[in-house]
């Protein structure tokens, strides 16, 4: 992945020219990926149930924070990656009903959650950032 980084003296706002830019939405992305292939994993008849809320939840992560980059707006950004981060706290709770159900392994689940504890980390980070650029633009 040819990410661009920003440098310790260069702002965050400098290296981010499109939505997958964002480093928390390159990450929602992948986890929905991973979590969309743990749903091949649940039996049929979890079809339209916890796969259901599985696919939904983490497809909700990733299109929030992308909702939330187009409004091009601090405070409404902030808003939807809220909601995002609701959504990747939902996805852990059907994953922890995956691994008490039995649906997947010890280790597939250790996997993904380390995943998520990351994507989490990286999300608040953003939210942090915004809320300073909110602050900042309200002050002017």
């Amino acid at each position: 992945m040819n990410e661009q980084q920003p440098s310790a003296k260069e702002p965050l706002r400098s290296a981010i020219h499109k939505l997958e830019d964002l480093e928390c939405y390159v990450r929602a992305r992948a986890f929905r990926k991973r979590v969309s292939e743990t749903c091949k994993l649940l039996p049929k008849e979890e079809q339209f149930r916890l796969r259901d809320q599985l696919l939904r939840s983490s497809r909700s992560v990733a299109a929030n924070i992308a909702e939330g980059y187009g409004r091009h707006h601090h405070q409404e950004n902030l808003q939807f990656c809220r909601q995002a981060r609701g959504s990747l706290t939902e996805t852990i709770e059907h994953l922890n009903c995956a691994l008490d159900e039995r649906f997947v392994d010890d280790a597939l689940y250790t996997l993904l959650r380390e995943e998520s504890d990351t994507l989490l980390k990286i999300l608040n980070g953003y939210i942090s950032y915004l809320r300073k650029a909110a602050a900042a633009a309200k002050s002017r």
